[in-house]
Order: C-alpha cells, then structure tokens, then sequence
C-alpha cells in the first residue's frame, strides 16, 4: 500500500513537471498552456454575417441621436438666419495670446492663402477665374451678406464661414478641428485691422470688474447682516 501511495506521488510530481515545462517552452511567442481560453480569448465576429442578431448584422447601427465621442455639434443651421446668429452670439472662447495668433497664421497659411492671400486681399495662388473674386478682410464696402464689408464681420460670422463654406468656398469643417477653427478667425481678425489681443484684455477687465463689485455687494451684506 505504501508502495502504491509512492507511486501515486511520484507520477503527480512527474505530471506537474511535465505542465511546466509545457508552459515555459523555448518559443518566446507560445503562450503555453492556457487554462480555459475562452474565458478571455473571445472568436473573431466578421462584418456583415448573420449571427441571427435582429438585423441580421455585425455592423451595428449607432442609437439614434447619438454623438461620437470628441464631436461638438454646431447649433447654427446653414442658412442666412444661421450666419447671423451666429455672427451675434459666438465669439471666439480661446485664451488669446501672441503664440495663439502665431498658430493662426500657421493655418491660414495651410488652409486659406491660396484662395485669399497671405495677406487677406483676395490675391491668392489659385488662378482660376471662379476664384477671381475673393473680396479682401480690409474691404470695407457694404456688398457681402447682410449688407455688412469684409471688415464688418465678427467672429461668429467668420466661424461660420469656415464651417460651412460661402459662394465658391467650400465647408472646412471636417478639415480643421475646432481650436484650430477659432486660431484662424483670431488671425482673421488681424487681416481685417483689427486687434483680437485688445477685445481680449477689455473682455478681461470688464469680467474683473463685475467681479469686483460682486465681491464688494457681498462684503457689504455681510456687514450690514
């Protein structure tokens, strides 16, 4: 019986050996001996075959109204109602600075200047005669929509000219991200003779200012409390 007993122990610590050196085979790419696979290794499902799901389909439909992650959608329609509200209620959310206008230019350049100019007067490299008329950002005649100038346009209205295109522009919505976007209207701006940089600081001062006086009125009623 005891005989038996080491034999039996003999063959488990043979066995045991064995899966070892299984597992640590010479192959550096083996995975050795895996215990239950499945639990994590899951089989391929291939596109457009039916695996009797309801629709009969691997690709699935997104939930409607649904939103893919990094998109913020755009609220004004493409329409004349669209630009102008736009024009009045956007206005460019980036913390402008010297670098920003410098990475503004930068995209101009990429996106803009061959149509436009590298200076905004409409002199760009393209020669075709659709694009014989790009106005100029300093052009001051009332002739473009709304019966506003080039130099009349805000930052709205630039935004969303870039997302949808105008007369022979097309849409750079799906060409330049959003920041990127608001880099090019700042540096816009500067074609235009205007100063981003000074909007900026004066939007400052007024918010510092507000919040001055909110601190003052909230002082003095805990005093007079």
């Amino acid at each position: 019986m005891k005989l038996l007993k080491k034999y039996y122990q003999i063959a488990a610590v043979g066995l045991m050996t064995a899966v070892m050196i299984s597992a640590c085979g010479s192959d550096p790419n083996s995975p050795g001996v895996e215990y239950m696979p499945d639990m994590y290794r899951s089989p391929a499902i291939e596109a457009y075959v039916d695996y009797n799901y309801p629709d009969s389909s691997t690709v699935r439909q997104a939930p409607e109204n649904s939103i893919h992650r990094g998109y913020k959608p755009y609220a004004y329609p493409n329409t004349n109602e669209g630009y102008e509200m736009a024009g009045e209620d956007l206005s460019n959310p980036l913390d402008l600075n010297e670098k920003t206008l410098e990475e503004g230019k930068v995209l101009y350049t990429s996106f803009c200047a061959h149509c436009h100019g590298k200076k905004g007067k409409g002199e760009g490299s393209i020669t075709n005669a659709i694009y014989g008329a790009v106005p100029s950002y300093a052009d001051e005649t009332p002739n473009r929509r709304g019966n506003r100038s080039m130099s009349e346009l805000k930052e709205g209205h630039i935004y969303h000219t870039i997302m949808y295109g105008l007369n022979a522009m097309g849409p750079h919505s799906s060409l330049i991200r959003e920041n990127d976007r608001w880099k090019i209207v700042a540096y816009v701006q500067t074609l235009q003779g205007k100063d981003p940089l000074s909007n900026t600081s004066e939007e400052s001062t007024e918010e510092d200012a507000m919040a001055m006086n909110a601190a003052d009125s909230t002082n003095t009623n805990e005093i007079t409390e």
